[in-house]
């Protein structure tokens, strides 16, 4: 499914009403999910996070957009964040099977209508941007919603779409596509804006006075929050990837430190891209750890560490489960969320499901799972440097492993409710009849590559499980050897579904290509296994 983030910022953070509104006439559109509404009183503005599917995202910010244009008065606005218009700026975010150009398009799209229907002029910026010098938002800002009368005067700063004409009411938009931002603040132990000025200045990428800033992608301006009684340094991080956010963390802390000040906590705007808060997580682990051992480290646990160390909780409680953008959009896991005794007694019950399928899943998942714990219990410890960097690396796939084959439980089970859903189809004519074998052979489909997909992933896992046994830590041989166990059992028990599912499949050739391909993995799945087991024997009986 196709996905894009839309996040428009609006110049409301005070009338609760006027936010609603507008919150209400985005979530009304089809296919929109609503993810986040996050009111600024002293900024006076509302930034908004939306998912969808690409049509329905553009329809959702128009939606949006018309509503603010409805309700907000630009001439009557004031507030600490620069911006000029109703809708400041709106933004389209590739997620998920979207690549930018297809952003791009979708904003050229929604700014012809607003500009259309709305008479609301419109600049491109970012990946959408018709002209190099717009491509930077501060720079459209520059002399913000006051300033529009003089700059429509300018026949540089022609509207990409709309006349150049000044509407009081609404202002001006800037329509964009960009990779993830991440607005985020650090709190400061002092009220002395001075202090977060300078801060963001040395951090941000445009610098002062023309030295360069520390990091690029940064954009920063410090200000006085009265609610939290703090000054802050406010940031804008528009490529995380390239420049992490622990690592401006960490400088942030320091130039505090050389004002005699304290960087206290920090605050996220919005929500934020898994992957950001992972790396952070690591960043923290490694310096804790100091001798490297961050790798393998699964992901609730780095969440904890990075929420903790950037000090997310100080302002009000950090809920990953409402802010980091992945955690919203998920497909319901209602087996993994399951305590281990409720796993083992629903599937004690007389429902099919969860079944095998699903245990195979888990087999494997625990098998990764403690391979993992081998390699972790094996780096930089006395005896093992010279495979260290080794053990590292594999405690990293096989928290990846793992994570793929926790996901298959529940995804083994779904594949087998879309079964009999099929066969539950009416066959009462001959076009229910059609439709219902058709519905019954695309879900037979999906039940053979769950299994298979799991048989494939446990293939690949095999070799570290392997590596744990032979040259990890000897006191956990014993752990290695269940590993390799626990491998066979899944990969077997994966075969055993892929098996009974091919008798399904009309499709000869289909189902042949198939069973020889779940054959061969299960063939040296088995080989490896028998290895291992032979090699643990042996061990510990000292042969």
């Amino acid at each position: 499914m196709k996905l894009v983030e839309c996040v428009p910022n609006f110049s409301e953070g005070r009338n609760q009403a006027v936010i609603d509104a507008i919150a209400e006439a985005i979530r009304s559109i089809e296919g929109v999910t609503l993810l986040d509404v996050d009111p600024g009183v002293d900024t006076n503005r509302t930034v908004v996070t939306f998912l969808g599917a690409p049509e329905a995202v553009v329809a959702g910010a128009f939606a949006g957009i018309a509503k603010a244009s409805e309700l907000i008065d630009m001439s009557k606005h004031s507030g600490a964040h620069s911006r000029i218009g109703a809708c400041d700026v709106c933004p389209f975010v590739p997620v998920r099977g979207v690549e930018m150009d297809e952003c791009v398009q979708l904003a050229r799209r929604l700014s012809r209508r607003v500009a259309g229907e709305l008479e609301i002029p419109v600049y491109l910026y970012e990946e959408a941007a018709t002209r190099d010098e717009r491509r930077n938002l501060a720079t459209i800002r520059k002399g913000e919603y006051e300033g529009l009368p003089d700059k429509f005067k300018d026949p540089g700063w022609k509207p990409d779409f709309g006349e150049p004409a000044f509407n009081p009411k609404s202002g001006a938009t800037a329509i964009g596509a960009r990779e993830f931002l991440i607005a985020y603040n650090f709190n400061l132990n002092t009220r002395d804006t001075k202090i977060a000025k300078s801060i963001a200045l040395a951090i941000r990428e445009a610098g002062r006075k023309g030295v360069s800033g520390k990091f690029k992608h940064v954009k920063a301006v410090g200000w006085y929050m009265q609610d939290f009684n703090c000054a802050q340094v406010s940031m804008n991080l528009t490529n995380y990837k390239e420049t992490p956010l622990a690592r401006v963390f960490d400088e942030v802390c320091a130039q505090a430190e050389q004002h005699g000040a304290r960087c206290t906590g920090s605050e996220l705007v919005g929500l934020i891209p898994k992957d950001c808060l992972l790396e952070a997580g690591r960043h923290f682990i490694k310096k804790i750890e100091r001798g490297g051992r961050g790798a393998g480290v699964p992901e609730p646990e780095l969440v904890r560490v990075a929420v903790q160390s950037l000090g997310l909780n100080e302002l009000y409680p950090f809920k990953p489960e409402e802010k980091i953008i992945e955690n919203r959009i998920s497909d319901p896991r209602p087996l993994i969320e399951m305590s281990l005794l409720g796993f083992v007694d629903e599937t004690s019950t007389n429902s099919p499901a969860p079944g095998g399928g699903s245990v195979a899943a888990l087999c494997g998942a625990l098998a990764s799972a403690l391979a993992c714990m081998v390699g972790r219990l094996t780096v930089n410890k006395k005896g093992y440097q010279s495979v260290s960097a080794d053990m590292h690396k594999l405690c990293e796939e096989t928290q990846e492993h793992k994570d793929f084959l926790v996901r298959a439980v529940d995804d083994d089970t779904a594949a087998f409710n879309q079964i009999m859903a099929a066969f539950r189809m009416p066959k009462q004519t001959g076009d229910q009849k059609a439709e219902r074998k058709q519905a019954i052979e695309a879900a037979t489909r999906q039940a053979i590559d769950v299994p298979l997909r799991v048989l494939r992933r446990v293939h690949l896992a095999m070799p570290l499980v392997e590596k744990a046994a032979k040259e990890g830590n000897k006191n956990s041989l014993s752990d290695a050897g269940v590993a390799a166990s626990c491998s066979y059992a899944a990969a077997e028990g994966a075969w055993y579904n892929v098996s009974i599912n091919l008798a399904g499949i009309e499709n000869q050739d289909f189902a042949e290509k198939i069973g020889a391909e779940a054959q061969k993995l299960l063939d040296e799945v088995k080989q490896t296994a028998n290895d291992i087991a032979d090699f643990v024997t042996r061990s510990l009986k000292g042969k």
